[in-house]
């Protein structure tokens, strides 16, 4: 056996080992190290006998000595001239694919130093993590010489903007919160990039590599350094180093639960690796709340470095400009100092963050610390009368309220004021319907109330119009603040916290009474305005009973319910969405503001002059106007939600006699696809079956039917991909399906189920939760209405409608509510009679429903 043979066959047996001997209680930063220096040997050992004139250097997470199962090896060859040196490097790496380690190598000379210095930040970086193994170390000295050398004081501060704006644009890409549900471990807020860029920058500001020849870690090197230069204390960087530890040890075991290199953690590989750590689905909250602390400790020390950066390097301000805010704190530039930070109180911290909010500031180290420290030890006395009144002058801030809050947060002393608020750090809903924990959801609502300060919108200019912001705020901290206890009924558990907390910080009766309201009340606006029919007098008149006389609470509620649906997941809050909760609030409020009812708003609204109509198109007349809308039975839905012009088209296509009539439109970020045909049993399944196979998502469907039998069925949707409207090059092939569908050329069962088919991969992905499946009824004087809560799957709607119609139902309007992967659909329907479903027939339709939903799932 050759020497390249023996080495494979031994690095694969002791790489082999060092994989078996991972568990839950490993260190993983002695298993990357383990993992890095074999590596590292083999390739000594591999070349020992060759003399090269360029160096090899590790480079990346193995030059850290961090790598992670299925790790990329990257190496850096450093040449003083490529093409002399060309065969050597390509013999080199056939060499050690040879042996059986597989590398990712780049090759620089002397002048990329200055080339990639000036033009590619991630280039130049790559210099900075590197460890010399073997060949001419010469050539690496001098080139570590050269970098270093190539850093003068304007390169020093180019570089360190660019590094601030690189991580802004990271956090923008994977997400720039610590508190993400499905993070990415290495690229997310307080993922493990955050600590390796203060070793960028560390390394930029004192001109000295970290690449040491100990057998430890780059992290546990850096740390150890930056406690020697007073970046931290010895106390802080044994917790850094702790929740590196943590967030690493995860990423080793997606690594080998994906046997690939995959960062991103997702939920199915979080219950999966509960498994693997022996531990029940029951304890995944507990389980990921320990990442978000780890997570949160990172991104913390992140930010407190990067802002010691932008003050002290980039953006430095004399002394002399330093002024007093009171006895205890004063402010230089952007940063607040204490003057004695051990004596703080409680309430002296509230007013520090206080001052925080209303100069837009920062705190220095030292009082970060001291927070930090009295906290996590409770070294403090909590005097909650005084401390209630920094608290509620923080609310009444005129801007920074929801970051002031979030860095209270951040530090631990909104929990410690407020325990209650403290079960909801960590708290964490599976599913991707939400994408942050529940304390961060929570203070992203606030942030998102506070920017509609500059909006031009009807939103934007409500916020500015309410007095009473402070109660909105209010709200917003105590909606869901019982989820920890009950998410089912949270609403109310949460109305009854909100009352005695705000009791106990002395706020008057009047002011409870309203935050209570909004938090009882914060899931009713949207669950009517995605599951009801707006044009529906009983709906609008149900709504509004929840109202006193005046418009105030219906504001705040509005207001309320958008930063709920806005600060869930940016994909929730859509155009469709949107306007639908406009429609509701306009609607209820003239009813309010006017004194009348839904009957009287409805018609006012929709009187139509039959000349106005026909006047859109010459092929029809006034007469085929009158005789349209009274064969509608004077539907005030229909006159509602078509234009005039739309009407007149809709006569036109009648008129024509046609199979079938398609027409498209386009609303901001949906498509509007309006179809006219012949009624006929299980017709809608058909049309939304049609939609599926064709990547269209609906939102929305409303049924129109006049009484020759002629149906007008229009359907919101958006594209499955791009959640955006529906690519006009579609437009031809869903019409063409649409006719053979309805003329049976095209089987739709049998396509749906090849659409499952195909994508039976990505449905696993993206819809294979399993979670709560429900069907209930609702009381409408005319219908009855059915909600359906499932997990979602694709073709749901199509095969849920197909047995509604085997049930001998007919529906008349249905709305698709959409939380990621979960849905509520809501369908008002008449038995075949054209009566309400009786009592008796409930159950026994409940049950067939179930079963299908559970045969989807």
């Amino acid at each position: 056996m050759n020497k390249l043979l023996q080495i494979k066959k031994s690095f694969h047996a002791q790489r082999h080992k060092i994989f078996s001997e991972l568990n839950k209680d490993t260190d993983s930063l002695e298993f990357s190290k383990k993992i890095s220096i074999l590596i590292e040997n083999c390739i000594r050992e591999i070349i020992a006998d060759d003399k090269y004139n360029f160096a090899v250097a590790a480079a990346g997470s193995f030059s850290r000595r961090e790598l992670s199962p299925y790790s990329d090896v990257d190496l850096m060859i450093i040449t003083e001239k490529v093409e002399k040196d060309k065969q050597n490097i390509v013999n080199l790496i056939t060499k050690l694919f040879d042996a059986g380690i597989e590398v990712s190598h780049t090759v620089r000379e002397p002048s990329d130093i200055i080339k990639f210095r000036d033009t590619d930040l991630h280039a130049f970086t790559q210099f900075f993590e590197t460890r010399f193994i073997a060949g001419n170390s010469n050539v690496y000295a001098n080139r570590m010489n050269e970098l270093i050398s190539s850093i003068d004081e304007s390169v020093k501060k180019n570089l360190l903007r660019a590094f601030i704006e690189d991580q802004k644009m990271r956090y923008a890409k994977y997400g720039d919160s610590p508190k993400m549900l499905e993070p990415n471990l290495k690229l997310s807020a307080g993922g493990l990039r955050d600590l390796q860029s203060i070793e960028w920058m560390f390394i930029l500001e004192h001109k000295d590599l970290i690449n040491w020849q100990f057998e430890q870690t780059q992290t546990e090197a850096l740390l150890s350094v930056l406690t020697q230069n007073k970046y931290t204390t010895a106390k802080e960087a044994e917790n850094i180093l702790s929740a590196y530890t943590h967030i690493l040890k995860l990423r080793h075991f997606l690594h080998l639960l994906t046997k690939s290199k995959t960062d991103r953690f997702e939920f199915t590989h979080q219950q999966k690796l509960l498994e693997v750590f022996g531990l029940p689905q029951s304890e995944l909250r507990s389980f990921m709340k320990e990442y978000f602390e780890a997570a949160n400790t990172i991104y913390r020390f992140s930010k407190s470095v990067i802002k010691k950066y932008l003050l002290e390097i980039l953006e430095p301000v004399p002394d002399a400009l330093a002024f007093s805010l009171d006895d205890d704190f004063y402010i230089k530039g952007k940063v607040i100092h204490a003057n004695q930070p051990e004596s703080l109180s409680f309430s002296d911290i509230l007013r520090a963050y206080y001052y925080r909010g209303l100069h837009n500031a920062y705190f220095d180290d030292s009082l970060r610390r001291t927070i930090v420290d009295k906290v996590h030890n409770q070294k403090f006395d909590l005097i909650e009368s005084e401390s209630s009144v920094f608290f509620r002058e923080i609310l009444r801030l005129p801007r920074n309220v929801g970051d002031t809050l979030y860095a209270m947060n951040e530090l631990g002393v909104l929990g410690a004021f407020l325990p209650e608020f403290r079960e909801l750090n960590g708290f964490m809903q599976a599913g991707v319907y939400h994408c942050y924990t529940a304390d961060e959801h929570t203070l992203v609502t606030i942030k998102n109330l506070e920017k509609l300060a500059n909006d031009n919108s009807h939103l934007g200019k409500i916020y500015r119009s309410t007095p009473e912001k402070e109660i909105l705020f209010l709200a917003m901290i105590f909606h869901d603040i019982a989820k920890p206890i009950n998410i089912a009924g949270h609403e109310l558990f949460g109305a009854e916290i909100a009352s005695s907390v705000m009791y106990r910080l002395g706020y008057s009766e009047r002011e409870v009474e309203k935050v209570a309201f909004l938090v009882r009340n914060h899931l009713l606006m949207e669950q009517v305005a995605f599951r009801r029919n707006l044009n529906d007098p009983e709906t609008l008149n149900s709504f509004i009973l929840h109202f006193n006389s005046s418009t105030d609470e219906l504001d705040l509620l509005y207001l309320v319910t958008y930063a709920d649906l806005s600060a869930v997941n940016p994909a929730v809050w859509t155009t469709w969405k949107s306007e639908l909760l406009y429609e509701l609030y306009r609607k209820s409020r003239a009813m309010i503001t006017d004194k009348i009812s839904g009957e009287e708003l409805l018609y006012s609204n929709t009187y139509i002059v039959p000349k106005e109509i026909s006047k859109h198109s010459d092929l029809i007349s006034e007469t085929d106007v009158k005789e349209h809308l009274e064969s509608m039975h004077d539907d005030v839905g229909y006159t509602s939600h078509f234009s005039e012009a739309e009407i007149a088209k809709h006569i036109e296509e009648i008129g024509s006699e046609k199979d079938i009539a398609v027409m498209f439109k386009e609303f901001g970020d949906y498509t509007n696809i309006t179809i006219i045909t012949k009624d006929f049993p299980a017709l809608l399944s058909k049309l939304c079956g049609v939609l599926a196979i064709n990547d269209v998502n609906i939102h929305d469907a409303k049924i129109f039917t006049r009484n020759d039998g002629i149906v007008i069925d229009t359907f919101n949707v958006t594209d499955f991909s791009s959640h955006k409207k529906v690519d006009p090059s579609k437009y031809d092939k869903i019409q063409k399906d649409f006719e053979n569908a309805l003329t049976g050329y095209l089987e739709v069962h049998q396509e749906v189920s090849q659409l499952k088919a195909r994508w039976k991969r990505l449905e696993q992905k993206l819809f294979g939760r399993s979670g709560q499946v429900k069907v209930s009824f609702d009381n409408h004087e005319r219908y009855t209405i059915i909600d359906v809560f499932s997990p979602d799957r694709l073709g749901f709607l199509y095969h849920i409608t197909r047995k509604m119609s085997e049930l001998g139902l007919i529906i008349h309007f249905a709305k698709i509510s959409t939380k990621g992967d979960d849905i509520v659909d809501s369908f008002y329907v008449l038995n075949q009679r054209g009566k309400k479903i009786s009592q008796s027939d409930l159950a026994f339709i409940q049950s067939e429903l179930i079963k299908t939903i559970e045969q989807i799932l």
